[in-house]
């Protein structure tokens, strides 16, 4: 086993701080502010104050990662934010993307709810159309599109399909808006 005799404790700031909030931190600061704002605004706010905090939190990475052990949590943590950097900061180059990935767990909780359900279903096409209904829905929640009308669309526009290529004005984010 590998000692470590010289480390002390390391700190982000000059007095310790609850770590567990380094990259939440970043999301809540400055995500927070751009909730409403558009694509492209949160591309150009990324760009001039993300950026920033992202390049700090690299340096307190790359100087941390040779002052904690390496199967501490924390040295775990470590290691993986900085194998995982390539994807972190792409949210800078796209207005689009979310610093963290709470819509993506939000989504899947009702899989996880209903599991123990469909342990039960009586067909294997049973559970296949389960599968399929959850996911539309779920898809068009994350595309900001009301459920119930978005199957009602789907539903009512199968029909007029030319071939089975022919189904991507289906997609939740090419539904027509209502007013």
């Amino acid at each position: 086993m590998k000692m470590f005799p010289d480390i002390s404790v390391v700190y982000l700031h000059k007095a310790p701080v609850d770590f567990r909030k380094g990259i939440n931190g970043l999301s809540f600061i400055v995500e927070q502010a751009l909730k409403d704002k558009t694509r492209e605004e949160r591309y150009v706010t990324r760009q001039s104050k993300t950026q920033s905090l992202l390049n700090e939190f690299k340096a307190w990475l790359d100087k941390s990662v040779t002052q904690v052990p390496p199967k501490s949590q924390l040295g775990e943590a470590i290691s993986y934010s900085l194998n995982q950097w390539s994807k972190l900061v792409r949210v800078i180059d796209d207005g689009g993307l979310s610093m963290d990935n709470n819509r993506a767990e939000r989504s899947v909780r009702p899989f996880t709810v209903g599991r123990n359900n469909w342990l039960f279903s009586k067909t294997h096409n049973g559970a296949r159309a389960s599968a399929v209904l959850y996911s539309l829905i779920e898809t068009a929640k994350a595309n900001d599109c009301e459920p119930y009308e978005y199957l009602e669309y789907v539903l009512r526009e199968i029909p007029k399909l030319k071939s089975e290529d022919d189904h991507g004005h289906l997609l939740p984010w090419n539904m027509p808006k209502t007013n």
